[in-house]
């Protein structure tokens, strides 16, 4: 993996990896964890390919259970990608409540992320 300090005074932080991170709640606690204690930091941006699949299948309850590890931990997170070939009415719902929101955001590239992830409080 490899980490970029970006946004005011290194508040927010770039993880881009040619694997996949976030699998389920457990694996994205961990990457969490490993964020705050190893950097200091409770803002990340993601880029798609890092989160499983089955995240963007809402009955598979994985989105549920991440997003309430995020919210609960304090953690603040741009997803950036091309969310346009999904067609699951139920996903586009998700994401445009969430990007209404104030911790998780589904952005197209990385400067809305940083943006979006400066604002947010």
């Amino acid at each position: 993996m490899k980490y970029t300090f970006l946004g005011n005074k290194d508040s927010i932080l770039y993880i881009e990896s040619e694997n996949i991170i976030i699998i389920d709640s457990q694996s994205a606690l961990d990457l969490m964890m490993t964020v705050k204690y190893e950097k200091d930091c409770s803002r990340i941006i993601l880029d798609k390919d890092s989160i499983s699949e089955k995240f963007f299948t809402l009955s598979s309850g994985i989105a549920g259970e991440v997003c309430q590890k995020l919210i609960n931990y304090k953690f603040k997170i741009a997803i950036i990608g091309d969310y346009s070939k999904y067609t699951s009415k139920p996903l586009h719902d998700f994401i445009y409540e969430c990007n209404n929101g104030n911790d998780i955001f589904f952005v197209d590239n990385l400067e809305e992320a940083v943006e979006k992830l400066a604002l947010a409080y």
